[in-house]
């Protein structure tokens, strides 16, 4: 298990200069992530709220509390992390891992050959368990699933912007190939992914 740095929550640019500066970016140097990035990003993404001793316990909003969502790295050239595939523990913002090796190309090539994800330094993936939200919420939770996964798409977009990074959020992909690739549990389905980088001028 790989315990991630605390998360920081003052950052140097405000809320309303990290909403008007977010856009996709596709296109990536080659350089690097830090492991403070993607501790930043995953909790961003799904962490645990700090010194919050009331109301919602996580970063991004979910109905009923249900919390369907699982988040993953794809990790390929990341400083302190070895090339794989981690699962984010989000209660103790911690990586377990999952799969050795850069498995990079065979999520591209997944991904309908999509070079930001080849390219990209790492790639997070977020996973639902949909029977969290439906057991209580029947055929309806599935749309607060996928409401689910906009709130914490948007987190990732927002903390990617504030840490000078890049990314997109990528919906083409074959779902079945992903699930391969990553070995995902049968009672997960993959929703988004998005790979991560330093931006090309």
């Amino acid at each position: 298990m790989i315990k991630l740095p605390e998360p920081v929550i003052k950052g140097k640019i405000s809320l309303e200069e990290t909403i008007n500066l977010r856009h996709s970016i596709r296109k990536y140097k080659d350089k690097k992530l830090m492991v403070i990035d993607i501790s930043q990003l995953l909790w961003g993404a799904a962490g645990k709220k700090v010194d919050i001793v009331s109301g919602a316990s996580k970063t991004y909003p979910s109905a009923g509390a249900c919390y369907p969502l699982e988040f993953y790295l794809v990790a390929g050239e990341v400083e302190g992390i070895s090339p794989g595939v981690y699962h984010y523990l989000q209660e103790k913002h911690a990586l377990e891992m999952v799969l050795e090796g850069d498995l990079r190309e065979k999520l591209a090539l997944a991904s309908y050959g999509q070079s930001m994800i080849k390219y990209g330094p790492a790639t997070i993936v977020i996973t639902a368990v949909y029977s969290r939200t439906t057991e209580p919420y029947g055929k309806r939770g599935e749309r607060y699933v996928h409401m689910d996964s906009g709130h914490s798409g948007e987190n990732i977009y927002l903390m990617a912007t504030a840490l000078g990074l890049g990314t997109v959020a990528v919906g083409a992909f074959d779902d079945a190939e992903v699930k391969k690739v990553l070995r995902l549990p049968e009672n997960e389905e993959p929703l988004y992914l998005f790979p991560v980088g330093h931006p090309m001028k």
